[in-house]
């Protein structure tokens, strides 16, 4: 049933997809009194209190909970039919470099994009292909509909357990290229508590462990949401800073990329995942002001 649906909403046009995402956005939001207030807090916690902007927050979230299906059932081409990238000259230089490249999407625009745009984009997939970190979802039904829309060729499936952690670990030993969406709130022991837009949050420490053990080029990327069902523009920014091996100065440092890439354009983050979270059985975060 489910991939019945996924099927039909891909029938339509991608325009179309995005118009009903909108509107289910702005249901949702003001149907769910929790999500109406987590995602306003969030914003709130970022400096962004314009009601517009909020608004705008809400429709792009349905937005990118129905393209996602789009992405994940359409044939290749017309995803690339749909996608352009803004600075390939990036993704040129980190490849042709030799040293194991990682990709960091976090939950801006549509990021189910990003790594279609590499397996499609470049030519370097057939030999290097991306090794995906994704959650394995808990409803055996929507399992099978994540694994069969994200799986494609140049692109490697590892999941978010230890049997995945290797599976990077071995890519990029191997010189070839990982993705991992840098903002998801990792399980207790996997993290440490850093600066988010001024708060808190639990934050990934694999990202900046993996690039520094290996020696690795860290790109952020994200595919920019167009207007009117244009389609996808892919954006990257190539991290200079050098990490320390200091797990709480690392993220702390990848968190202030996060923020930057996000105030790019502000509307098309996930405002309403619940970043701030206490995975169960973790030490509460720090007291007192962050400087």
């Amino acid at each position: 049933m489910l991939k019945l649906l996924f099927r039909c909403i891909a029938a339509l046009p991608l325009s179309a997809v995005q118009a009903l995402g909108g509107v289910l956005g702005r249901m949702v939001f003001w149907l769910s009194p929790t999500y109406r207030r987590r995602l306003r807090e969030n914003l709130a916690q970022a400096g962004y209190n314009d009601v517009s902007l909020v608004r705008a927050a809400a429709a792009e979230a349905g937005k990118q909970a129905l393209e996602t299906a789009w992405i994940w059932m359409r044939p290749r081409a017309d995803i690339v039919a749909k996608t352009e990238v803004a600075d390939m000259s990036i993704a040129d230089r980190a490849l042709a470099d030799g040293r194991p490249v990682m990709f960091l999407p976090p939950h801006l625009g549509c990021f189910e994009v990003t790594a279609q745009f590499y397996a499609a984009f470049r030519p370097e997939a057939k030999t290097r292909p991306m090794t995906v970190l994704y959650r394995i979802p808990r409803k055996s039904v929507l399992r099978e509909v994540v694994e069969t829309g994200r799986a494609a060729e140049g692109l490697k499936l590892a999941p978010a357990d230890v049997k995945g952690v290797r599976m990077l670990m071995r890519a990029m030993k191997q010189r070839e290229v990982v993705g991992i969406l840098p903002d998801q709130v990792p399980s207790r022991g996997e993290g440490v508590w850093a600066p988010f837009f001024g708060r808190w949050a639990y934050t990934m420490t694999l990202p900046a462990r993996l690039a520094r053990a290996f020696d690795g080029i860290v790109l952020f990327v994200y595919g920019e949401r167009l207007p009117d069902g244009r389609g996808y523009r892919i954006h990257l920014k190539r991290l200079e800073d050098p990490l320390s091996g200091d797990v709480a100065h690392d993220a702390a440092l990848m968190n202030r990329h996060l923020e930057a890439l996000i105030r790019e354009r502000p509307t098309q983050y996930l405002w309403g995942y619940n970043r701030y979270k206490v995975p169960a059985g973790s030490e509460p975060p720090p007291t007192g002001t962050i400087a």
